[in-house]
């Protein structure tokens, strides 16, 4: 699951679908680009309330994911902490990737 989940990430960037960093995220929530963020399960305290609070008042679904070095690895760069994907279909995909552990919340 975990693996599928990675690799669909790593797809997504391929496409030029994903969006990567605190601004560039927080800017595709604030536009509406951003379809699904994920935020790695070892973000600070301060990130994680930071991208909720964003997420929750633009409607846009939030999940935790994997660690910032998976993350990371899964795009092809360095530490990701967070990551907009601004594609639907992208988006469903990833989400369906998740459904069974329950790690989608709106």
């Amino acid at each position: 699951m975990k693996t599928k989940f990675l690799s669909n990430l790593g797809l997504a960037m391929r496409a030029g679908k994903l969006v990567t960093g605190d601004e560039g995220v927080m800017a595709a929530v604030k536009s509406g680009d951003a379809k699904l963020v994920i935020v790695a399960e070892d973000a600070s305290d301060n990130t994680r309330k930071k991208m909720n609070d964003k997420c929750r008042s633009y409607r846009v679904p939030i999940m935790e994911f994997g660690s910032r070095d998976e993350l990371g690895q899964s795009i092809g760069k360095a530490e990701r902490v967070v990551i907009a994907v601004t594609d639907k279909g992208f988006a469903q995909m990833l989400e369906k990737c998740r459904e069974t552990t329950g790690g989608v919340r709106d």
